[in-house]
């Protein structure tokens, strides 16, 4: 077969430890677009990603060669990571 073509579409959604409330107005919107930002960097299309104080969905086009628990594992330490780096929460976050 000549061409192969895919449509993989995921929703995915994490939760803040505890589901606390602590992503904050103020900078919610930077912190979905580093997200997005990281889903595309796998090489995945990211479609949207919203979310509310205490959790995060994305909808996303899957690349068949990664895999859902790897491109969340990225997305969730990177993510932390900075919101950590850039102090954004009053204690470590995760």
């Amino acid at each position: 077969m000549p061409n192969t073509y895919h449509q993989i579409y995921i929703q995915a959604f994490f939760a803040v430890k505890y589901r606390e409330a602590v992503i904050n107005k103020e900078w919610k919107s930077q912190l979905l677009g580093v997200i997005g930002n990281l889903i595309n960097e796998t090489g995945c299309k990211t479609i949207i990603v919203n979310g509310v104080e205490d959790h995060v969905h994305c909808f996303l086009g899957l690349k068949p060669t990664v895999t859902i628990s790897e491109l969340m594992k990225i997305v969730k330490a990177k993510s932390s990571k900075y919101i950590n780096d850039h102090n954004l929460t009053n204690s470590r976050f995760e």
